[in-house]
Formats: structure tokens, sequence, C-alpha cells
């Protein structure tokens, strides 16, 4: 765009200098060859003395003169010269914006002309129509669980461009909210505001039209967005979320400035043949203005829509169609048309780049000749990236580029513009100046402080607890490399589960595949999965179980991890246990022994009597018993072999067994991160508020093998490692006894004798 208003200032400055160049040498010349008061011809037949005044000096200058006469006219020649190849370069440029202003009526003769000078980029010669710091509004309605997924792809793409403060306005159901209030508070994007406003309050606003389009209600609300959104809010561009964007949202921004008259309504033209009826036999769209448009990507000029009275005009719209069409078939896009067909004047008609229509059977190839020409592709059939599109390929990448882009590295500041204070923010950074970084344990230290982008229930969700208050949810942790453990839990345990899956950007998308492609997986909806972003180069295994312990809706959790196998039955045998020992009255932590296999195929132990008869084959032993006996030892297995009943142990040092609790037990200490001590902090803390430890005794849990993991591997070869964790333990037991008095002294006892 750039060289092409250079261009047109080259053309328009030939264009000066032909018509005044020659002007001013000649008034040069009338005005500098008096004589006497007499002026001099410029005819030949007078260039020859007729005074005998007339002197050789004159004869001199007469002639220097008509020598620079000479070479004005040798460079006017060559002015025209490039004049000309000038207007033979513009009218292959007019030709070129003509392919886009096909895509652009608007309406009027005078509007038609505006709309092909916007399908020609910007205006040259004029200011920026986006001041630098100026904010962009954005809405989004948001609904539901897939719809939060896809909305963070749009906005990945709309911040991988972005120059300008944004403010995402999100119309948004409670699932939809929950997910992105969270996601947006620990992705701390620098110059991004969001508003949640409640999908669900406006409900009754539209849930009179009847809506054949899969987005179903939701679909409809982007026609009250005059009344939902803040009264002194002027503009806005409104989003379907299926949207990428491949340029500065700013430069659709700018279009604004070009809306004249009473245009109030920014749209692309609808690419299909929907709106024209043919599309088979008695089809019968709702009316529109020729193709009609699309309203995947709206400009909406609120202030003048609210005073043309917007409402009542859509609403009178729609009942009246609503008498022969009895339905919507594409939601609110039906309405805004029909809305259009008796009021042309409204809208401004944007150039087809800016909603890429990629559904079966569009015109969308019209509207580019070039990736360069890309702005905003639009996913809007239900086929989403299978459509059938010649480019579709090149368009699926450019979505996949984004969808798997590490959304951390969006976290850039946008220099010269004032951000509004982030309490959050501020505190972080607060913390963080107070580490000191010549520590050699500073990294450590300072995996305690790190927000990690966090995007709840990554799918479907849909549990209802038991009404008998006894339900109990199983909490566990992993990354990409456990994966494979998720269809064997499900299948050993038939209750709800939380996990926290600490994944890239990428990896994220590689589970969703795979939990799609598992009929174990989606034929289970009590399974919220809670993807935590990777940063950092430690497993922050406690703040991942938090996450996971947070997002439960049952009154009881079982604290285990992703590599033990639960026996059949346990979620029905813990939910009887809960009764039995009063875990609602009491501080209680139910302990599931805990076995191991060395083999990666182990027939399951259907009961505590099989179980034993593999102990004593040396098929499966005591956890950790080889190597780490002190976590599980004060379980006393000697004791659980023949105990029919439930019975109290003591807590001892380094105890770390799987328990079952109240789900308002003591978050676990996020200080401990990678490999050591992250559940023995967490028993000890639970032992100094008094929860007394019940081994139950027909419970069982069985770890299965795998490889070592990255961090347990650090701590064995790396002795700074350990160092670290000595320390952080000992900083640990100091933060406990200055919490809990006198009864916390004899953890540091303990410590010292073990």
């Amino acid at each position: 765009m750039l060289g092409i208003c250079r261009g047109r200032r080259k053309f328009l400055a030939a264009s000066l200098t032909v018509l005044f160049v020659p002007a001013i040498t000649w008034i040069y010349l009338f005005a500098g060859s008096f004589e006497d008061g007499k002026p001099v011809s410029l005819s030949p037949l007078e260039s020859q003395p007729h005074s005998p005044r007339y002197t050789a000096s004159s004869q001199r200058e007469r002639e220097s003169l008509e020598v620079r006469v000479r070479e004005v006219e040798e460079e006017n020649r060559v002015l025209r010269r490039q004049l000309s190849l000038a207007q033979g370069r513009g009218h292959r440029r007019g030709n070129h914006s003509k392919t886009y202003s096909m895509e652009e009526g608007t309406g009027d003769s005078e509007s038609l002309r505006a709309g092909i000078v916007a399908g020609n980029s910007s205006e040259c010669g004029q200011q920026p129509a986006v001041e630098k710091c100026e904010t962009i509004h954005v809405a989004i309605v948001c609904a539901g669980y897939n719809a939060s997924r896809d909305v963070v792809t749009l906005v990945k793409s709309v911040l991988f461009h972005r120059r300008n403060p944004l403010h995402f306005h999100l119309i948004a159901d409670a699932i939809a909210k929950q997910i992105l209030a969270t996601l947006f508070q620990t992705w701390m994007v620098p110059a991004v505001r969001i508003d949640f406003y409640d999908a669900d309050e406006l409900k009754s606003e539209v849930s009179w039209i009847p809506n054949k389009h899969y987005s179903g209600i939701y679909g409809l609300m982007k026609l009250v967005l005059t009344k939902t959104l803040p009264s002194n809010l002027e503009r806005v561009i409104v989003l379907d979320t299926d949207i990428t964007f491949a340029t500065d949202i700013a430069e659709l921004w700018a279009v604004f400035h070009k809306f004249k008259g009473q245009q109030v309504l920014g749209l692309v033209e609808n690419q299909s043949d929907w709106y024209l009826g043919n599309l088979w036999k008695n089809h019968r769209p709702w009316p529109a203005l020729g193709r009609g448009y699309n309203t995947g990507v709206i400009l909406l000029l609120l202030d003048k829509l609210r005073k043309m009275k917007w409402e009542q005009m859509w609403r009178l719209t729609a009942e009246r169609e609503l008498m022969s069409m009895l339905s919507t078939s594409l939601a609110d896009q039906d309405i805004f048309n029909a809305v259009i067909k008796q009021n042309p004047f409204l809208v401004y008609q944007l150039p087809c780049f800016w909603n890429v229509q990629l559904s079966d059977h569009t015109r969308s190839e019209q509207c580019y000749r070039d990736v360069s020409d890309l702005k905003v592709i639009h996913w809007n059939s239900p086929k989403k990236l299978r459509v059938k599109n010649k480019h579709v390929e090149f368009f699926r990448n450019l979505y996949l580029t984004f969808l798997e882009y590490d959304g951390n590295l969006l976290r850039r500041e946008l220099f010269g513009c004032p951000s509004e204070a982030d309490v959050n923010s501020e505190n972080l950074q607060k913390q963080l100046s107070e580490l000191d970084e010549d520590d050699l344990c500073y990294e450590f230290r300072r995996e305690r402080f790190t927000v990690h982008r966090t995007h709840l229930y990554f799918l479907h969700y849909e549990y209802e607890p038991a009404s008998d208050n006894t339900d109990v949810t199983l909490v566990a942790q992993l990354s990409m490399d456990r994966l494979q453990m998720l269809e064997a839990i499900c299948k050993h345990w038939e209750g709800p589960i939380s996990l926290a899956l600490y994944l890239s950007d990428a990896e994220a998308q590689q589970f969703l595949r795979y939990a799609q492609g598992s009929e174990v997986l989606m034929s289970r909806h009590n399974v919220g999965y809670h993807i935590v972003y990777k940063e950092g180069q430690f497993y922050p295994v406690n703040l991942l179980r938090n996450v996971a312990m947070k997002h439960i809706s049952t009154p009881y959790m079982f604290l285990s991890d992703i590599d033990f196998l639960p026996m059949y039955g346990l979620y029905e045998y813990l939910r009887k246990s809960v009764i039995q020992l009063d875990l609602a009255n009491t501080k209680k932590a139910l302990i599931v022994p805990a076995f191991e296999t060395l083999r990666y195929r182990l027939s399951f132990p259907k009961s505590k009597a099989e179980l034993l008869s593999m102990l004593d084959m040396g098929t499966l032993f005591t956890f950790r018993y080889h190597v780490w006996t002190k976590g599980h030892a004060p379980t006393n297995f000697a004791k659980w072999r023949t105990a029919t009943t439930p019975y109290r142990v003591e807590w001892e040092a380094d105890f770390e067994p799987y328990v079952v609790v109240r789900k308002d037990c003591p978050e676990y200490d996020r200080r401990f991160v990678g490999f050591g001590w992250n559940k023995v902090a967490h028993i000890m803390e639970l032992d100094a508020q008094e929860y007394e430890f019940t081994v139950l005794p027909n419970a069982y849990m069985i770890h299965m093998p795998h490889a070592p993991s990255f961090d347990i591997t650090k701590f064995r070869s790396n002795k700074q490692y350990r160092i670290c964790l000595k320390t952080l333990k000992e900083e640990f037991q100091q933060d406990m006894s200055r919490h809990y008095g006198f009864a916390a002294l004899k953890y540091l006892t303990a410590e010292n004798n073990s």
C-alpha cells in the first residue's frame, strides 16, 4: 500500500510539473527581458533587432534564454512520458480494484464509489485513521465448552497482529465465563481488557424467535448488542468465534471512518447462493438484498443505531417475516438481512476479503488473488476444517498455526501506550523483585510465583453430584507422557474425575485429538480436563494438584496420582466409608493403601484376597518398599492384611499416603516443584491441622510401571537440585513452626531424627 501511495504522489508531482513549469518559464522570460519598458516579442519574426540600441550583450542574453527554453521543453517531454506510464499503471490498478468492487456495491453511486476506494486499501495522503493508542472494541458471543476453545484461537490471531490496546466484550453463558475469566486472568496480556455480559439474562430478549441454526439461542444475541453493551460505547467490531485474522484488526477498525450518511452496519456480501434461493428445490430463504450479507464480521455504529431505534426496527421485521417463514435458518443473519432489504441505506459494504467465507459452494476464491490479500478467514461451515475449497490446505495451516501457537509469546507490551493498572501483575512484579537473582535456588523460588495460563474444562463436562452428599471426585495431574493412563483409570473409576494436564499449546491439541478419538473418554462427561500451559523449567506438580482440587463439584475428593489404578468398585466403597466414618463432621483423612507392580501387563486383582495372594507370590509389592520405605510404612501393611475395620495410624516423618478428604482441606505448597517432598509437605500440614489418619481395610490402589520422569532424573543427577530441595524443606518447616506454633516443633525433631 505504501508503494501505491508513493506512486500516486509521483503522479501528482508530475502533473503539477507539466502544468506549472512552462508557465513559470515564460513568466521568467517575459519579466526578465524588457528593454526600456518595451516587452520582448517571442515571435520568431521579431527575434531580430529593430533598434540601434540593440547590443551584442542583449543578443547573448537572448540566445542563453532560448537555450534554457529548449531544455525546459525537453524536460517537459520526459515528464509527459512518465505521466503516460503512470496513467497506464493506474488503469491496471483500477481494473484490479474492480474485482473487489463487484463484491462491494453499497446501494447508490456515491456509496459505490466509496466502496471501490475501500477495496483499494486506504486512501493516500491522509493521517492514519486509528491513533497509536486508540482502544479497539471487539464483541463476541460465546457459550459452552467448544466455543470457549474456538474463541481462544480467534483471540490469538488478533493478538498476534495487533498494535493497539484491545477491549473484548464477551457475551457469555456461565460456562464460558468461568473458563474465559480464568484464562484471561492467568494469561495476563498487557493492554487487553475483558468485560463479561451474562448471556443467560439475554435469552428472554430473543427466545421468542424459533431458530434452526446449530448455534441455538446464542446465535441470535448479536441482535441485542445495542441494548447489552455500555451506552457510552459508540462503535464495536462484532465477530463469530470461528474467525481467524490474518492482519491487524486496526485496519478493520479504520473502516468506520468511511461510513457516510445513515450507514451504521459494515458487512461483507454473503459468498454462497443461500439467499438466491437456488440451492435445492423449494428452497425458500429469508428476504435479502441480492446475495445478502454474512454476519460473521460486523461493524456496528452503536450510537447511531440506538438513535434509529434499532431494537424496534429488527423486532418489527422479525415478527412480520416469522408469520410466513416460521423460523430462522441462519439465526441473526436472516433478521439482519430482512432489515437491510427494507433499509439498504444502513449498509456500508465491506470488501469481501474482510470475511472470506469457507463454507461449501461459496465464491470465496473471488475475494483474493494472493496470500497478501487475505484479511479475515471465516470457517462458517458446520464441517469447519473439513470444508471443500481449492485453497483449504493453506487456510487450514494458517488456522493451525494460531491453534498451536504458544500463547505465552503474546504477553508483549505495547510500547508508548499506557496500560491500566493490573493489581495481579503489580503484585507479581513486587514478589519477583524481592527475590535474589544471585541465589543458586532462584529458579525454584521463582516458580512459586509463576502464573501459568490455565484453560479450565477443555472438554465438555456435565455432572450433577449425588444428592446424598457422599460423592467423591478422583483428583490427579499429568503431562503428555502419561496420557495412556486415562482410559484405564476411567474403566476403574466410574465416579467424577478432575484432572490437571501440563501441556504446551500444541500438546493440548494433540490431547484433544486423542480424547475425541477415544470411545472410552468420549463416553464420559464427568471428567473435568483442565489445561495448565507449560512455562518455566520445572514441572509444577503442586500447582496442578491445586487446580484439579479447586474445580471439583463434590463434597469429598480422593487425592491420587495418574499412574495409579484404583481397585474396581473403589468409588462406591469410598462413598459408603464417608458415611460410616462421619467424614462430614470430623477432620479425617482416609488412607487408601498403595501397592505396585513391575509388570506392564497385570491381571488386576478383583478382591483383597486376590491381592494378598499376589503379594505372597511376588507379583505385587507395597509401594516403594525397596526405594522409599518411609513414604508408606506408617500405613502398617502387616496390620492391613488382616484388618476388617478401619484403624487409625499416626503421622511419621516423610509419610505420604493417598487420602480421601473433604474439599475444604488445605492446598498443596507450591514451592515444591518437580520431584521431592510435594506430597510429604501436604500430609504434614494435614497433621498440623489435626486431621486423623484412618486406614481403610478393604481399599487398595496399584501403581503401574513407567519410564522415570524427567524430574526424578534431574533429582538423581543434579547435586544443586538436591541442595535446593533440602533448603526448601527447611524453609517450609520454619513456616510451619511460625504458623502452627509449639505443635509444629515435632516436625523439626522428626526430620532431624530421620
